[in-house]
């Protein structure tokens, strides 16, 4: 039994595809698929259920690279602890971000990290919450900034930062002649919205929760319309589809040129952004120099939380 043989069957469970986990392990499917027969032979027992398209664990399986994953945590914590040894701000930080924080926040914060720990490196990685937190348990990230709510056992969690939301028009719609609007009017218009999996639409659900029910209650989006990016939705405002909210550290000074901008009437919704990291990381000090780097960066629009306690 090896770590290389372990690392492939929590792929595979992970992927449930042979093909797929050998991509994610850079290997070819024939040798990850014979390096974990050679493990089912020495261990006498069948860890997945093959059947055309679908891969499927079997109950003794499913314990199996449970505690196959817990292993392979434990090597990297070792490796962890042999850094923390030699200078806890030394090597890389692996950095998870959702998709509509990472844009706006990273042009703040990798210079600002910078000046806080010049000798280490930010590696990033870009996706969905729910990935993230797999990634996050796994160890294959060290720490993740995401938006409330998210709470994983064995993680801690440590709010930073909170910032509004605005509603963004077509230049020439009424509500350009508005101070401010209410977040009741949206469902009068037809609302853009990112697709689901997007922790961000969970949001803007919330903040006007008749935009939900009249979904539901068509049995389609009907007012309420997708897109695959911020990006996407601003230029679909723009060209007249509809209104939407939007996140105020996104809005550029080239938005005000194709846009109208305009904020809630209080109480502003906002969203609260937060790091998570798994509890047993070595690294605090490392945690506590990206937490400093997001607080002095100077992302503006947002009102900053130092004191927030760890969760």
């Amino acid at each position: 039994m090896t770590l290389t043989e372990l690392r492939y069957i929590v792929a595979v469970a992970r992927e449930r595809h042979f093909g797929r986990a050998a991509a994610s392990c850079f290997v070819s499917q024939p040798t990850l698929s014979v390096a974990v027969k050679k493990l089912e032979d020495e261990l006498g027992v069948t860890l997945f259920e093959r059947s055309a398209g679908d891969v499927t664990l079997t109950p003794i399986g499913e314990r199996i690279v449970g505690q196959a994953q817990t292993v392979l945590e434990e090597v990297q914590l070792i490796k962890q602890l042999a850094e923390q040894g030699k200078d806890p701000l030394a090597g890389s930080l692996r950095v998870g971000i959702i998709y509509t924080i990472s844009p706006y926040l990273l042009p703040y914060l990798i210079p600002a990290l910078r000046l806080k720990a010049p000798q280490m490196q930010m590696l990033l990685e870009e996706n969905y919450t729910s990935r993230l937190a797999e990634m996050l348990k796994q160890g294959e990230i060290d720490v993740a900034i995401l938006a409330e709510p998210f709470s994983e056992p064995g993680v801690a969690t440590q709010i930073v930062y909170e910032e509004p939301f605005v509603v963004a028009t077509p230049k020439g719609h009424p509500w350009e002649e508005l101070a401010a609007i209410e977040s009741e009017q949206l469902a009068d218009e037809n609302v853009l919205l990112l697709s689901p999996g997007n922790c961000f639409r969970d949001h803007v659900l919330q903040t006007c929760p008749d935009l939900n029910r009249e979904s539901l209650a068509s049995g389609s989006l009907q007012r309420t319309l997708q897109g695959s990016s911020l990006t996407t939705i601003r230029h679909m405002v723009a060209g007249g589809v509809g209104v939407t909210v939007l996140p105020a550290t996104s809005v550029t000074e080239a938005d005000e040129h194709l846009l109208a901008i305009r904020p809630f009437v209080p109480p502003v919704p906002t969203r609260r952004v937060m790091l998570a990291w798994r509890r047993n990381f070595p690294r605090a000090a490392a945690i506590e120099a990206l937490r400093q780097a997001v607080l002095i960066s100077g992302l503006p629009t947002v009102s900053f939380l130092p004191d927030e306690p760890v969760i």
